[in-house]
């Protein structure tokens, strides 16, 4: 059963759904979740997602009936308070899931990581097992897994009763992964945290904090992986500034609150 988080948080823009919590308010919810043992999945938008969304049926499903969707990127944020929507704080998946894992090594619980390459899911547990000595990794498992091979991924998490998972997959498959089975895998919690095991292991860097208030980060990952990731930033950054402007000049409401 999931935990009933929208009443006076959820807002709307352009289309995508946006809680207004903090980021000490959220992880108090997945304290309270795991602690009562019901079912809370977390979903970070930015402003990648919320373009491919609006072309994606099925993601956009998996979105909006997740339990908290946190604003990830300062477009987002910008975008929502020029639109009326008055967010109070970014809520990014990196700052997140080191926030989760201290609470871990505080409180005992125990969390799943899925995704990754095999080196680089290894480099990240051996660096949160140094980082977080009194926390225990209840498993973990690549992100390179087959169709075919899933039914034994689900079974291998619900077999390690984690009280977290992480999923290390890019988008739109993790949130595809974590609506189909999350009635199945019997973890309290789940987050999509996409590279974010990536930059704990070190094989990305996060930017400098003045680019992430700036927001800057898309193009500092652009020039670490130019190739992969100019393409992507280029059609979904001018597509973002494109629905932007035609909700500025729209007469209609601009802010939805549910």
């Amino acid at each position: 059963m999931a935990v009933e988080q929208h009443s006076g948080h959820r807002k709307s823009m352009l289309g995508a759904p946006i809680d207004d919590l903090t980021l000490s308010e959220v992880v108090d919810s997945v304290k309270s979740a795991i602690c009562s043992g019901r079912r809370l999945q977390h979903v970070a938008l930015n402003t990648a997602k919320l373009v491919n969304m609006r072309k994606d049926p099925l993601l956009q499903r998996d979105v909006v009936e997740s339990d908290i969707v946190s604003p990830d990127g300062m477009g987002i944020v910008w975008g929502a308070r020029l639109l009326g929507i008055p967010l109070r704080e970014r809520v990014t998946g990196v700052d997140m899931m080191l926030e989760l894992l201290a609470l871990c090594d505080r409180e005992g619980f125990r969390p799943f990581i899925l995704g990754a390459a095999p080196d680089v899911l290894q480099q990240a547990c051996a660096v949160i097992e140094a980082r977080y000595p009194r926390l225990t990794i209840a498993g973990s498992h690549h992100g390179y897994f087959s169709e075919a091979e899933t039914g034994e991924v689900v079974a291998k998490i619900r077999d390690a009763k984690a009280d977290m998972l992480f999923v290390a997959m890019s988008t739109p498959r993790k949130e595809e992964f974590m609506h189909r089975y999350r009635d199945e895998l019997g973890v309290p919690f789940l987050m999509g945290v996409g590279g974010t095991v990536d930059v704990i292991a070190g094989v990305v860097r996060r930017a400098p904090r003045w680019m992430q208030q700036s927001g800057l980060e898309w193009l500092y990952r652009t020039l670490q992986e130019p190739r992969r990731m100019w393409k992507r930033y280029l059609t979904t950054n001018a597509a973002f500034a494109w629905l932007m402007l035609q909700a500025l000049l729209s007469p209609r409401p601009r802010t939805v609150h549910t």
